[in-house]
């Protein structure tokens, strides 16, 4: 008895090691006994450069190999992504997403407090989205802070990077490209800049996210997906429209 109990402290120190180092919990004890791995992508997506230390970040090399080693693992069999980003490095981030969208597990997504800029690609990556009802997207072009040199080629550089995110998020949700570029340049909205703000339904309604909802509804729809008792993704939000 005294071994057990020793045994659960141990098991769950360890667990709270993990969420305090990386944001990452495997959750097991649930009645169809399925091991779901949960994924944080909070404060700023870190790139090539690291950011300060009193910012909240994402480590890209942190999350491309634990996604590698889940997509490996047979005690893995869904993925919970938990989404309060104010979005960041475009490289980062769309690798995040490239990785999320090639998993051969289930996989949802919860938008919470936001999933901003480079947080829409990797918010639509996933088989099924939920965002809750006050939880916001942000949509705007690609931005580079600083001096830029030799302007006609920056253009069409940051042409081929926008190309690229519209073109991921387009085939993954239900939303069309030239919808997403429309809301991607609305000058009335964001002061001082060019862009929209999608709050909780706006974005189901714009065919970005599949559907409203918190914690219980993500959770159920991963056990559903894993059961394979439904369509899964882009196919199904198709046809719920």
């Amino acid at each position: 008895m005294e071994q057990e109990q020793s045994e659960k402290v141990e098991r769950e120190q360890h667990r709270d090691e993990r969420i305090e180092k990386t944001g990452q919990l495997t959750l097991e004890e649930n009645v169809d006994h399925k091991r779901i791995h949960l994924l944080s992508i909070i404060g700023e997506i870190e790139g090539h450069d690291n950011l300060s230390g009193s910012s909240k970040t994402t480590k890209y090399e942190h999350i491309l190999p634990q996604l590698a080693a889940i997509e490996d693992s047979s005690q893995i069999d869904g993925v919970l992504v938990l989404l309060n980003t104010m979005g960041g490095d475009v490289e980062a981030g769309l690798a995040i997403a490239e990785m999320l969208a090639s998993l051969s597990k289930p996989t949802v997504s919860l938008v919470l407090g936001g999933s901003h800029s480079i947080g829409v690609p990797i918010a639509v990556s996933t088989d099924y989205s939920f965002i809750v009802p006050t939880g916001t997207m942000v949509i705007h072009p690609v931005r580079m802070n600083g001096m830029v040199i030799g302007v006609p080629q920056t253009f069409d550089y940051f042409k081929q990077i926008q190309d690229r995110i519209t073109g991921f998020v387009c085939s993954h949700c239900r939303i069309t490209q030239s919808r997403l570029e429309e809301l991607m340049m609305e000058t009335g909205v964001l002061t001082k800049d060019v862009g929209s703000i999608l709050v909780g339904r706006e974005a189901v309604n714009m065919g970005i996210i599949n559907e409203v909802g918190g914690i219980s509804r993500a959770i159920g729809k991963l056990h559903e997906l894993m059961s394979g008792s439904q369509d899964t993704g882009t196919e199904a939000g198709k046809r719920a429209l």
